[in-house]
């Protein structure tokens, strides 16, 4: 099938339909400028159809025995095994990922399926004991209700699917709204796959819109309980305020700016090859991305000509090409931003090994180097292929350095002593950090998520629970109360 001709509307209550906006979200391909999709976005009339279709179904979903819910995972995943490279040629196109890329986004989303799958299972009841007589205490895990999720455009298939699919394993059901960059592989292809798998109508709603149509309804709307925003933090912090004053949960997996450490007993041309990476994987578009490189002083000059040599040898081209490396930026005011942000750097005096240029949205990788103290690009998140190299005197500043940052979200720290790198590990006050690795990591069971403004709450394993369920304290009394009145 042809996801871009066929998918480019909304799905509301089980049905596809266009949305009656007055205006549409193009989908273009970023590398080519080729028009994919037109689709009419989605009113606040929409939104709040999609709301109500989710909140009637959502009930008898939550009655549903956990092994028939299950079901519908098991089926999802073996129809994006069967179409995966449909799926990957999709990804390649809206979003302009490597094959590389695409092949690692799929391989998560399998994985998070196969974990809601078994996350159906997983909620527990307890009963606990009472200073009153005869009286029992009964603790239920109960699904939250009805879900509201955001996802970004870098990996919208993938970060769509980490959060409906737990949702819906547990009883909730979920409205969705991609990325309009991204509409058909973070929206519409995740609701054909659910659809296909059976999934009962009303339970998966996507509407594709825009802030600028609908404002804040899809987070004011009175009937989700919890939203899930993966995105910026500026509009994180939206999010968690407008969710606050309305007394919703919000799951927020926000922006980073993390920290590569090298330190001096480090395997250098394996923390080379990790480095490069984890700062150019997918244009550096990744939240996870090594925006900092930390060197000691010792090795900077070994590390240095190593990972600029590495990084001159990726290629800039075509994500469609296996050999291609870095494809485009999702669109020209990312390229332009990206590319204004080099120039401003190396203006204030820093020195740049690497200075890409950019062709379109293709944006060659710069390495910066002798950055001021004060230059704000060592605190920001910087979405794009731009590394920054930092030496430093010894591991107590290389952990000022790292906590030098609003963001806290991942990191590496290479070394030839494991504990030593735990230790400092544990002084970086980031969600997430890895020993002797690249930052770039997501597994299905371990927590994710960030500290500062990368985000509060996380996801994965054990905590979808927390993120997607609610306890309720259910007493039984046997015999009789005595009542002080």
């Amino acid at each position: 099938m042809s996801f871009f001709d066929e998918l480019a509307l909304q799905y509301i209550d089980g049905e596809w339909r266009p949305g009656s906006g007055s205006w549409d979200i193009i989908d273009f391909n970023p590398f080519d400028g080729e028009k994919l999709a037109s689709v009419t976005v989605a009113t606040a009339a929409e939104v709040d159809q999609a709301y109500r279709a989710a909140e009637r179904a959502q009930g008898a979903w939550a009655e549903t025995n956990p092994y028939t819910r299950r079901l519908v995972f098991e089926r999802a995943l073996r129809i994006i095994e069967d179409r995966e490279q449909e799926i990957t040629e999709a990804i390649i196109a809206e979003l302009g990922g490597t094959r590389l890329k695409a092949g690692f986004e799929l391989h998560l989303a399998k994985e998070f399926l196969r974990e809601a799958i078994q996350l159906a299972l997983r909620p527990e009841g307890r009963i606990l004991p009472s200073p009153v007589d005869g009286k029992e205490n009964r603790v239920y895990r109960l699904p939250i209700g009805v879900v509201g999720v955001i996802s970004p455009f870098n990996f919208p298939f993938l970060l769509s699917l980490k959060s409906v699919a737990p949702a819906l394993a547990l009883g909730n059901a979920v409205v969705l709204k991609p990325h309009q960059n991204t509409p058909i592989c973070g929206g519409s292809l995740v609701a054909k796959v659910f659809e296909d798998a059976g999934l009962p109508a009303g339970l998966l709603n996507v509407v594709i819109t825009d802030i600028a149509e609908i404002g804040d309804a899809l987070l004011e709307h009175p009937v989700p309980k919890a939203i899930s925003f993966t995105g910026s933090d500026k509009v994180g912090r939206h999010v968690a305020t407008v969710c606050a004053a309305n007394f919703k949960h919000a799951i927020l997996e926000l922006g980073g700016n993390s920290a590569l450490i090298v330190l001096d007993d480090a395997d250098i041309d394996y923390a080379v090859d990790a480095a490069v990476f984890s700062r150019y994987v997918h244009q550096g578009q990744v939240c996870m991305a090594a925006n900092r490189i930390l060197v000691d002083r010792s090795v900077e000059k070994e590390f240095t000509e190593k990972f600029v040599a590495k990084v001159r040898t990726l290629k800039v081209g075509d994500p469609a090409d296996p050999s291609t490396h870095i494809g485009p930026l999702i669109n020209s005011s990312q390229a332009d931003a990206v590319t204004s942000l080099v120039e401003q750097t190396v203006g204030a005096g820093a020195t740049a090994l690497l200075h890409g240029t950019a062709d379109g949205n293709l944006v060659a990788p710069s390495v910066l180097t002798d950055l001021p103290d004060d230059s704000p690009v060592l605190t920001q998140e910087i979405f794009g292929p731009v590394a920054l190299i930092i030496p430093f005197d010894g591991e107590d500043e290389a952990v000022r350095i790292a906590n030098d940052t609003p963001y806290g979200l991942s990191g590496a720290v290479h070394t030839g002593n494991i504990e030593r790198g735990v230790r400092l590990a544990k002084r970086v006050d980031t969600g997430m950090i890895h020993i002797n690795d690249g930052t770039v990591h997501d597994e299905p069971i371990v927590p994710f998520g960030g500290e500062k403004h990368s985000g509060v709450g996380r996801l994965n394993g054990d905590s979808m629970l927390d993120a997607f369920t609610t306890q309720k304290w259910i007493s039984v009394q046997h015999g009789r109360s005595r009542f002080p009145f």
